[in-house]
């Protein structure tokens, strides 16, 4: 085991729906239909708040999040994102790096890729260069 290293693992998946736009890496993105979820349904930060929680063996972001809570209707996931960061700071570690892949066919996330990794990374506290986002 190598110490001082931990690797999470996440995943999301969303259904859409009614809507105008999808949010995902925390980049609106106009879209013919939304995402149904209590939150903003961005399912890239939850599958990244779910590899830091996990990570961490701290559970999953429905144990800190729940969606039977109304505080959490339709947050803007960028918030999740920076209090599990904040956990993660609070228990003496640091975000390394994170490399995701998100699987959809539409819309086209290539022109958002580079804002995606910019956002993620300021709420994650990490240079741009420990964020990447690629698409399927």
């Amino acid at each position: 085991m190598i110490a001082g290293i931990r690797i999470g693992m996440g995943y999301d998946v969303h259904a859409f729906g009614p809507g105008d736009h999808v949010v995902i890496g925390g980049v609106r993105m106009a879209h013919s239909h939304g995402l149904v979820a209590h939150s903003d349904g961005d399912v890239l930060i939850h599958a990244l708040c779910d590899a830091l929680l996990g990570a961490l063996a701290l559970g999953d972001i429905g144990k800190h999040f729940p969606p039977d809570d109304s505080r959490w209707a339709g947050v803007d996931s960028r918030e999740l994102l920076r209090a599990v960061v904040a956990m993660v700071h609070e228990r003496g570690w640091q975000v390394g790096n994170v490399d995701a892949v998100v699987i959809c066919e539409r819309p086209r996330l290539l022109p958002h890729i580079d804002d995606m990794c910019s956002t993620l990374a300021a709420d994650m506290s990490v240079g741009n260069d420990a964020v990447s986002v690629k698409a399927t």
